[in-house]
């Protein structure tokens, strides 16, 4: 009795791991379809362009900023997808896991980079008339959070290593 209670516990464990990285990736793939949104319809409505025609909305400088900026997100996003494929799969001991979280911890930092300057940039050059606290304050969240990533990818990343070298 008591094995079968011990073997059911480790089953339940592993279905609820595979629902949860379920719902994780599945955050993540909301996450990315959000930010595309984002990216694609606020220049429409929002800011600086929206008394531009569409062809001047998607060719302003600050605008191709946002989008080149957003890259490292991106790549850190779909490195977060993997690493959790690679969880799903008991693989989180491998070189590639490793490098996945390398790569998340290059993206957050970059990314964080590049929003830090564009708030600079809007800080120091907006136009008088425009208040730029709120695209300020959302510059100052995705700054800290990015920081927050790329702290937590670094110590995963340590831990996985200490637990390879200590492995083989």
């Amino acid at each position: 009795m008591g094995q079968f209670c011990r073997f059911s516990i480790i089953c339940n464990l592993k279905l609820m791991g595979k629902k949860l990285n379920f719902i994780f990736r599945s955050c993540i793939f909301l996450i990315v379809l959000v930010a595309l949104l984002i990216l694609i319809l606020i220049p429409l409505t929002e800011g600086r362009a929206k008394d531009l025609d569409l062809f001047h909305i998607y060719t302003d400088p600050f605008i191709l900023y946002g989008y080149a900026a957003s890259i490292p997100f991106f790549i850190g996003l779909y490195k977060v997808f993997r690493l959790l494929g690679f969880a799903g799969q008991n693989k989180l001991d491998t070189s590639q896991a490793l490098s996945a979280l390398s790569s998340i911890w290059y993206c957050a930092v970059i990314f964080g980079v590049l929003v830090a300057g564009a708030g600079l940039y809007i800080r120091f050059f907006h136009n008088k008339d425009d208040d730029p606290a709120g695209f300020l304050s959302i510059c100052m969240l995705a700054t800290f959070v990015s920081a927050l990533v790329a702290i937590a990818a670094v110590r995963f990343e340590k831990k996985l290593k200490k637990g390879l070298e200590g492995g083989s």
